[in-house]
């Protein structure tokens, strides 16, 4: 298969060809599964594949279409979810030991909106265990590796879903997302990724890693199939009404761009690209200011100080009966949060009100903020530390670098690509937008997505 088979193609170009019963469901399904069985040895991406109930799935949904009822443009569309999201009668394993031998007894409400809008489950995507880091290496299924360098990380958590979608094991992908873990993965291997707005779209039926940090949200391969899972996630029927009314241009638009402390520490070749596209927005008729988030120094501590604490929480009794069965960095992770105090976890619950009033302060005249999604280009599997202007930074805070504060604050958040570093890694842009208007978001990053690949 070639990047032109139809698995390959968006949403929008599929749904009028199923509806017109120019291809089939049970074709796409059967390509995708096709994907999954020649490159899962190597890349990883999945952790349970369910060949044969996608099939099912597909042979039923042709059977409606040729009885003349379609369900809306995710009509017969095979898309993957994460190993977080429950599917009923399937294993959820979170990519940990510690969940050996369980099976979700329903879907979580999220799949029970995708089946109904006519979604067809090719299988759940491996992670980081837990979702508990960046790269999706520390997993009981093995390292999830990056389609364009198998020797590097595709990010995390949400690794395989970004994997999946880039090598045409799936249409599109369901992740989640708690310091940037459907970002970090669509930028490291070039897909769209959304993070909506906190709360916009429920978490039941899904594993948590922090309940108040946490979100779930599609990748994909245009703005506007992120628009139609966004749409189809949150229990929204205009999602029936495509296609959507998206921005035709950037004309107007104005972009703030917070360069201090966000733009301080970023790979030469993302600086680059990041600066590129900006003018080609500029010339294409937007408008950049510079702002500032003035306490972003305190964005990891208020981070790290509401996570590890409600991590711990949700894994108490676990890690109390079954230490042995966490990989070692997650386990480490889960302990360290045992040991903060309540003081320091209601210190940053304030501190999270100071930085979400500031980046609502940041957002006020602009239609969104724009920074670079990772600060460096994907790292090599099993790195811990990364060189930039001749000094060794962490790994793992570089790649939450540009993405954890919108967790903390709740903003909507969407990643786009945005062109390759000369080893022909992808970078991305991030667009941010204010609180509760995710639409309108999604608005600007459709105008800006033709100007930021070439």
């Amino acid at each position: 298969m070639t990047d032109t088979a139809p698995h390959f193609r968006a949403i929008t170009e599929l749904a009028p060809l199923l509806a017109a019963r120019a291809i089939t469901s049970e074709a796409l399904t059967a390509a995708c599964l096709a994907e999954i069985a020649g490159k899962s040895e190597q890349l990883r991406a999945f952790i349970t594949v369910t060949g044969d109930e996608a099939l099912d799935q597909a042979r039923a949904l042709d059977r409606e279409l040729a009885a003349g009822r379609c369900r809306g443009p995710l009509h017969g569309i095979p898309m993957s979810l994460k190993d977080l999201i429950d599917v009923g009668g399937v294993p959820t394993t979170a990519a940990s030991q510690v969940r050996q031998g369980h099976v979700a007894s329903k879907d979580a409400l999220v799949t029970a909106r995708l089946r109904e809008a006519g979604a067809v489950f090719v299988g759940k995507t491996n992670l980081h265990e837990f979702a508990f880091g960046t790269t999706s290496e520390d997993s009981a299924y093995g390292a999830v590796r990056n389609p364009h360098d198998p020797a590097r990380s595709p990010g995390g958590s949400s690794g395989g879903s970004a994997v999946s979608v880039v090598t045409g094991m799936a249409v599109a992908s369901i992740g989640t997302d708690t310091g940037g873990s459907i970002r970090i993965p669509s930028a490291a291997c070039g897909t769209v990724g959304l993070k909506p707005t906190w709360g916009e779209v429920p978490c039941d039926g899904v594993v948590p890693l922090s309940e108040s940090l946490d979100h779930v949200g599609p990748l994909a391969r245009s703005v506007a199939d992120a628009w139609l899972l966004y749409l189809v996630l949150r229990g929204d029927r205009s999602a029936a009404l495509w296609p959507l009314p998206a921005r035709s241009d950037v004309q107007g638009l104005r972009l703030g761009i917070p360069r201090p402390y966000f733009l301080d520490i970023v790979d030469d070749q993302v600086r680059q690209r990041f600066a590129e596209r900006l003018a080609w927005l500029r010339q294409a008729g937007a408008e950049t200011v510079d702002v500032a988030i003035p306490h972003a120094a305190e964005i990891g501590a208020i981070y790290l100080h509401t996570s590890l604490p409600e991590a711990s929480a949700y894994h108490a009794s676990m890690i109390e009966q079954h230490p042995e069965l966490y990989t070692p960095n997650v386990r480490l992770r889960i302990e360290m949060g045992r040991y903060l105090l309540a003081e320091d976890y209601v210190r940053a619950q304030r501190g999270r009100d100071v930085l979400r009033a500031e980046v609502d302060t940041a957002l006020a005249g602009c239609d969104a903020l724009a920074l670079p999604t990772l600060p460096i280009p994907a790292p090599l599997i099993g790195a811990t530390s990364v060189t930039l202007a001749g000094k060794k930074e962490p790994v793992r805070n570089m790649m939450l670098r540009l993405t954890q504060l919108f967790n903390v604050t709740g903003h909507p958040a969407i990643s786009l690509p945005m062109a390759r570093t000369s080893a022909g890694l992808p970078c991305g842009l991030q667009l941010v937008g204010r609180r509760h208007a995710t639409e309108a978001l999604l608005g600007v990053a459709s105008a800006c997505e033709a100007h930021l690949e070439a």
